[in-house]
């Protein structure tokens, strides 16, 4: 059998531990398993070590390093968590699974995330847009801090083992921390337990859109546009990026996030609409257009604008009303009012593809919330059985939102099974 396919049974783990006796203190000691060396999985295993000093907690990583994704987060500075102090609902920043991380939150906060790595010697910064980062501006910080503690506490990780099987009756417990998974071969590990999965998609990218206009603006930041898709529910507000490409930024990518399904079943070829006014109604946006005809009459609609947008994006945006670049704020017509409403509040693309966002994939889907207690992240059919971070169909909007879900959802896990295991041992 190949070396990276192991099955995942007790006898196996005997091969892989010939240093020591590891058969014997199986049947002494408290035996967990967690698969899946990412944010959720590490954390999970150093917070239950800490909570049981006793178990023995080993990591199962498929790859040939822990923490990879932490590591690139951030653009490498790695965006931890959020203070949440912008959050009106939670929905807004968790998509799926608003009601688990509610749950999950009240266990483990953004403040108690900041409080564990401070105490591990990180210090932490909040940008004016509410991310939190370590001071060092180094994601490896965050990842070198969870990989001293796993060293710290003898927790066993075990590299280039992909689980392909599990196998409860050779574990106390074991904790699934496998990640977002592009398709649905990504749980075959799970083939056999009757789990429900949803189907996942790609969520967290930037369009591609029909045209060439948004080149004579790459890179163009509109600090705050709304953008939503015409006929549904979906829309967001944020910075927009203009790219080469399309459009990108915190609009888009929230966009992204909330029809990540939507755009999937569209085969990521729909309408898209941006309100370059941020969140004005249309009636508020025509008075605002009314003003700069009484106020400024006599000069060119080309040389005023709205303090929005730079001269270069409005004489685009003009290009796109249709309206002659020699007319006179004075002089404009209702018909050519109406153009620059509708031009400024609807602006209509064709969207007609999507493009990753850098590194941080993230993906829509996986195991079915309705398989597990949401309380707790234990499985409704095996008692024994716990899943922690994107694994499960949760997944956030950008901003440090789906750091503070595998911290959040790795602490819970590890406390009901401390809680549990003691309670039932007592």
């Amino acid at each position: 059998m190949r070396q990276n396919m192991r099955f995942f049974s007790y006898s196996m783990v005997c091969m892989w531990e010939k240093r020591c006796n590891f058969a014997v203190e199986m049947e002494e000691r408290v035996s967990i398993a967690i698969i899946g060396a990412g944010a959720a999985g590490c954390f999970c295993a150093i917070n239950l070590k800490r909570m049981m000093p006793d178990a023995d907690i080993h990591i199962f990583e498929s790859k040939g390093r822990a923490l990879a994704k932490v590591a690139v987060t951030g653009g490498g500075r790695c965006n931890l968590t959020n203070t949440f102090r912008q959050v009106r609902n939670l929905q807004e920043v968790y998509p799926r699974g608003e009601k688990l991380m509610r749950r999950a939150l009240s266990v483990f906060s953004a403040e108690d995330t900041c409080r564990w790595f401070e105490q591990e010697g990180v210090r932490l910064v909040a940008q004016e847009d509410e991310c939190v980062f370590p001071q060092s501006q180094d994601a490896m910080q965050i990842v070198n801090t969870l990989l001293y503690n796993i060293k710290r506490y003898h927790i066993q990780l075990h590299f280039n083992e992909k689980v392909t099987h599990i196998d409860l009756n050779k574990w106390d417990r074991v904790v699934v921390t496998t990640g977002g998974h592009p398709t649905p071969a990504g749980f075959s590990m799970l083939e056999g337990l009757d789990i429900p999965i949803e189907k996942p998609v790609p969520s967290l990218f930037t369009f591609n859109v029909q045209g060439d206009w948004h080149q004579l603006l790459m890179g163009t930041v509109v600090e705050d546009v709304q953008a939503f898709i015409p006929g549904t529910k979906f829309r967001s507000r944020g910075a927009l990026l203009l790219t080469h490409w399309g459009m990108s930024g915190p609009a888009i990518l929230r966009l992204s996030s909330y029809a990540a399904r939507y755009l999937a079943e569209h085969d990521y070829q729909c309408a898209l609409c941006i309100n370059w006014m941020g969140q004005m109604a249309e009636q508020e946006v025509r008075e605002r257009l009314e003003d700069m005809m009484r106020l400024h009459a006599q000069k060119l609609i080309t040389s005023a604008w709205p303090q929005q947008f730079t001269a270069r994006h409005w004489n685009v945006l003009l290009g796109r009303m249709g309206i002659p670049l020699t007319q006179r704020w004075g002089a404009l017509n209702t018909r050519h009012l109406n153009r620059m409403l509708s031009v400024l509040t609807a602006d209509a693309y064709q969207i007609t593809g999507r493009c990753p966002f850098k590194e941080e994939f993230v993906t829509c889907g996986g195991v079915s919330l309705k398989a597990i207690h949401i309380n707790t992240l234990q499985s409704k059919q095996y008692p024994k059985l716990y899943f922690a971070g994107e694994v499960l169909d949760v997944d956030a909007v950008t901003g440090g939102f789906n750091l503070q879900a595998a911290w959040s959802m790795g602490y819970v896990a590890a406390k009901h099974i401390s809680t549990t295991y003691q309670t039932n041992n007592q």
